[in-house]
């Protein structure tokens, strides 16, 4: 997908700030000038961004432009060689992975990251491997069947027999028992039929609404996105050029062009 500069559009020299305190809510989570890296490369270059308690918040852009990193960053995958990340106050930036789990952080990563050798069960009960007693899993493994009763009718199946819209639900799952403080998800809808597409964005939505699970969303689809969210980050090459409530990024023309498909 082609990209377009989007820095000198209206608004734009407040992108670092803009919508940072969106609303009444304290942030859940927030960063501040985070520079990644792979290697030599540059991949975040001054990332900063809030996601409030209860929100659901979006990062939109093309192939490359640092959205995946920012979750990885975040959980711990990827070390920020500058920057600071905040989880209500605490600073988590350089964290393992597992402290960061802990703290209530749950990710849903890209291309779903199952176990395909183990059942729905086992899959769930890894994402709780930190809960010590057995029958407060068994309560949260059946209020994630509520969610999800399909993987109830799978409970004894392989991971990699179910079809792709049930490993997504398996993932989303299993990044649930710890009942994360904020879910970040990576790509839900990658690979999956429309009507599959829409079926995980109700979750999407039911998670925000229905538990008040805060969610922060990388999501390749731009518009079934910005329907979700409360607020959005347009990113390119690894730096934030658009900030603002979702219902404006819908309206921006810069962002129909390059990531709605409207010319």
């Amino acid at each position: 997908m082609n990209t377009v500069d989007v820095t000198q559009s209206p608004g734009s020299s407040q992108v670092a700030d803009a919508m940072q305190n969106a609303g009444p809510a304290a942030p859940l989570l927030e960063l501040q000038d985070i520079h990644s890296y792979y290697g030599h490369i540059h991949a975040l270059q001054g990332i900063s961004l809030t996601v409030n308690e209860g929100e659901i918040v979006t990062l939109i852009g093309a192939n490359g432009a640092g959205k995946s990193t920012t979750l990885r960053t975040i959980s711990g995958l990827i070390k920020p060689r500058n920057g600071t990340i905040r989880l209500k106050g605490q600073d988590i930036a350089g964290m393992p992975p597992h402290q960061i789990v802990t703290l209530g952080v749950g990710h849903v990563p890209e291309g779903r990251g199952i176990f395909p050798r183990l059942t729905v069960q086992e899959n769930l009960e890894m994402g709780a491997y930190t809960i010590n007693n057995p029958a407060e899993v068994s309560r949260r493994m059946e209020a994630v069947f509520i969610l999800f009763p399909r993987l109830k009718e799978r409970v004894h199946q392989k991971g990699g027999t179910l079809s792709g819209g049930e490993q997504q639900m398996l993932a989303t799952a299993r990044g649930l028992m710890l009942k994360p403080r904020i879910l970040l998800m990576d790509e839900p809808s990658m690979g999956l039929a429309p009507v599959l597409v829409e079926a995980i964005f109700d979750v999407i939505r039911s998670l925000n609404r229905d538990e008040g699970t805060t969610i922060l969303l990388v999501e390749q689809n731009a518009l079934m996105a910005l329907s979700v969210a409360n607020r959005g980050y347009v990113l390119q090459n690894g730096r934030i050029v658009i900030a603002d409530m979702a219902a404006n990024l819908k309206k921006n023309e810069m962002v129909r062009s390059a990531y709605l498909g409207v010319k």
